[in-house]
């Protein structure tokens, strides 16, 4: 069988009209002889009625009542709903259609409610529905514990299931449909003249994701590298194909032309406290008493400088004042500012070229945007700046590497 995996997000799938666009691209499919597996997201966002947000809001009101295993066992609920409602209208255009929950479909995770990892896939189940000619629905952002309980993939887990699902059944794609046409240069809603990416690697992707575009999650990217599993990353609203996504040998292989290009895309992740802690006199455990405190305490720690005199890095804003409170505990003076964002410029071609970070510099310098803190590795280099800088560096990097000619 020639198998292909779709996963439809839940804008894709909020209303009756968008659940008709995602069933348009259900029957092309079908039409090119596929096999066909559809991984689904609950509908809509918070404030629709089976969104995922929306149900969490229905006990969030009791702090921390609801136990864990409990929680996945209502934020699943969304995924089931979207499901069977997909199932009724495919059925009732004679598209003969199944849908299996998570655990059904062969998905098995450790215990780890709420942020569960895959552990395994077993997916005899799906393969005899298509073998029975069925679309298999499956929820997504699902799993099933050793204990046969429900468990839940965490944020990005319906992206997460449907590569997962697309690696045990070596599927020829795995299509993430969503309501922006694919991958982009930059977010279109800061940069007008953004451009869809046509092809990309996994590495270039997946250091995108993890700087802040959303599109798609980066463990479903790493997941998908691991495999050789080619996707394509389209909008559930038009016919375009979006951006393929796979290793430099598979989009030769796919007649995908590799373009020349130092950097791929600029990305943004907002919401950030630089903390700057100084060295006293004889305080040569200061690193380590600081992200020692800093791990026992579950705060995650990013854009990390350490040097001879003390250290820089930075936290989520909302813990803040929980890392400042801790720092004062172990007899530091901490400096916080908050409101910063971290912006990257990500290239699989910019390593070993000069002038990359020269570039960066000039373009910030010429918009009057003071770099706070920088850092680079082979694919990446990040500068931290003002929030309220934000969109002047997003769109000055974005024009000073050209990306608006990326096509």
């Amino acid at each position: 069988m020639r198998i292909l995996v779709q996963k439809f997000g839940g804008t894709s799938l909020s209303d009756a009209l968008s659940r008709a666009h995602a069933i348009h691209h259900i029957q092309h499919a079908l039409a090119e002889s596929y096999a066909l597996v559809v991984v689904v997201s609950a509908m809509g966002r918070r404030g629709d009625p089976y969104a995922t947000d929306t149900l969490l809001d229905l006990v969030r009101h009791q702090g921390n009542a609801l136990p864990a295993r409990e929680k996945d066992m209502l934020l699943g609920c969304g995924e089931i709903i979207s499901a069977a409602v997909l199932c009724s209208e495919l059925n009732a255009l004679s598209i003969p259609a199944v849908v299996l929950t998570g655990g059904q479909a062969g998905i098995r995770t450790n215990d780890r409610y709420g942020n569960a990892r895959i552990e395994s896939i077993q997916p005899a189940r799906i393969l005899h529905q298509l073998g029975l000619g069925r679309v298999v629905i499956v929820t997504g952002f699902q799993g099933q514990s050793d204990e046969q309980d429900m468990t839940t993939l965490g944020r990005g887990g319906s992206d997460t299931s449907a590569t997962a699902l697309g690696a045990a059944l070596k599927a020829e794609f795995v299509d993430i449909f969503t309501d922006v046409n694919g991958i982009f240069t930059a977010d279109p809603r800061l940069v007008a003249d953004a451009q869809s990416i046509v092809s990309v690697t996994y590495a270039e992707i997946c250091n995108m994701a993890y700087q802040g575009a959303k599109v798609i999650h980066p463990r479903a990217v790493e997941i998908a590298m691991e495999a050789n599993v080619p996707i394509r990353v389209r909008s559930t609203f038009t016919e375009d194909l979006g951006t393929l996504v796979a290793s430099p040998d598979s989009l030769r292989s796919l007649n995908q032309k590799l373009k020349d290009r130092h950097v791929t895309g600029i990305a943004h992740f907002p919401g950030l406290t630089q903390i700057r802690v100084t060295a006293g006199e004889g305080q040569y455990d200061l690193q380590l008493r600081v992200f020692k405190t800093m791990a026992q305490h579950q705060i995650s720690v990013d854009f990390i400088n350490v040097n001879p005199s003390g250290i820089m890095y930075t936290v989520f804003d909302h813990e803040a004042d929980r890392a400042s409170s801790m720092l004062r505990d172990l007899g530091y003076e901490p400096e916080l500012l908050p409101g910063c964002v971290k912006v990257s410029v990500i290239g699989g071609g910019m390593n070993g070229v000069p002038g990359i970070m020269a570039q960066i510099v000039e373009a910030l310098t010429e918009e009057d945007i003071l770099i706070l803190q920088s850092a680079d590795s082979n694919t990446t280099i990040w500068v931290l700046v003002q929030q309220s800088d934000m969109v002047k560096a997003v769109r000055a990097l974005h024009q000073k590497f050209q990306l608006h000619k990326t096509v």
